[in-house]
């Protein structure tokens, strides 16, 4: 696995600031209070009993090539991990967007797609907006964003509050910072920054100096959530209360295992279908598994452990999608 502890110190540093959040700072907590701070010796007890997951590649779809993406409207695609197409009334928006080959700060080393994106970014119709739920390199790919930006000047970044640095380090513009729960109002769209459990770093020195959260998009008829990467929490109980529950919304799956060190900053399926029922969302989709492998469960393995324990609450609103199918948002 790419992410052994023999390979190199570089493999610690891309545990540290993708999965392990070391000896974080106190700028930024969760909404319990609490920042989440694993000690160095949890990571080494994980990487001393880690196993190799079985790793494949998922089925990819061309569905959406029977599509004209940029005349469609009201329609979402999975491109792959956290990355969404969406297009609504008109607006056409990207969430997470990361195209490159590898989520790591290093080019030749980190953890590598399974699979390509679905549509890659040269394929993509004009981006209006482009939604970041926090700075870890498998959210926040400044290659990928730099490229859009390149291709789309006019496109509008929504990303958290403290990380605009990033985007200024590269030219990027039209960069708009968010606390949570602050919102913005997009060609009749409302976009609205909210709060999970999770935590952000780019390095090992600066756990927590940004903020991380989800994204909740309300049109005129109905709203959109895109839950970015979390632990459960209560959080989804108070977005519903606040800005009312999304007909469709999307949500992690993967990235759990081993879950006595996951679990505060990654569901796990079932968790994922809490989180559905506390938003009282109709229709869900799950997300952040099956594209690159960052933690000890098989590749298929979220998919089959979420289809079970649908199955158990005799559930039919909550779907994995192939990449690249074409979903009718009505």
């Amino acid at each position: 696995m790419l992410l052994k502890l023999s390979n190199s110190l570089k493999g610690i540093l891309i545990l540290a600031v993708l999965l392990v959040p070391l000896s974080a700072s106190a700028q930024y907590k969760n909404t319990n209070g609490i920042a989440i701070d694993k000690p160095f010796s949890d990571l080494l007890k994980w990487q001393r009993n880690q196993e190799d997951p079985e790793t494949i590649a998922i089925e990819i779809s061309s569905e959406w090539k029977s599509f004209d993406l940029s005349k469609e409207d009201n329609y979402s695609i999975w491109i792959g991990h956290s990355t969404f197409l969406i297009k609504k009334n008109g607006l056409t928006v990207l969430t997470d967007p990361i195209f490159s080959k590898r989520a790591s700060p290093f080019k030749n080393f980190g953890p590598k797609r399974l699979i390509p994106p679905a549509i890659s970014i040269n394929e993509l119709p004009n981006i209006d907006v482009v939604t970041i739920s926090h700075n870890h390199y498998d959210h926040l790919d400044i290659s990928s964003l730099e490229s859009l930006f390149k291709l789309n000047p006019s496109v509008i970044f929504l990303i958290p509050m403290g990380d605009k640095d990033i985007f200024d380090k590269k030219g990027i513009k039209n960069v708009y910072e968010f606390e949570w729960w602050q919102s913005k109002v997009i060609n009749k769209m409302q976009f609205t920054f909210t709060p999970v459990q999770h935590w952000s770093a780019r390095g090992l020195f600066d756990k927590n100096d940004s903020l991380w959260g989800g994204w909740y998009l309300q049109s005129s008829d109905y709203g959109i959530y895109h839950a970015g990467d979390t632990g459960y929490s209560k959080d989804f109980i108070k977005t519903k209360e606040k800005l009312g529950s999304p007909k469709y919304s999307f949500i992690p799956i993967g990235a759990y295992e081993p879950e006595w060190f996951m679990a505060a900053s990654h569901v796990n399926p079932e968790d994922a279908i809490q989180i559905m029922l506390d938003l009282e969302s109709e229709y869900s989709f799950g997300m952040h598994w099956a594209t690159f492998t960052l933690t000890d469960e098989d590749t298929i393995e979220p998919q089959l452990r979420l289809n079970k324990a649908l199955q158990k609450a005799n559930l039919t609103n909550f779907r994995t999608l192939i990449p690249g199918t074409f979903i009718r948002l009505e």
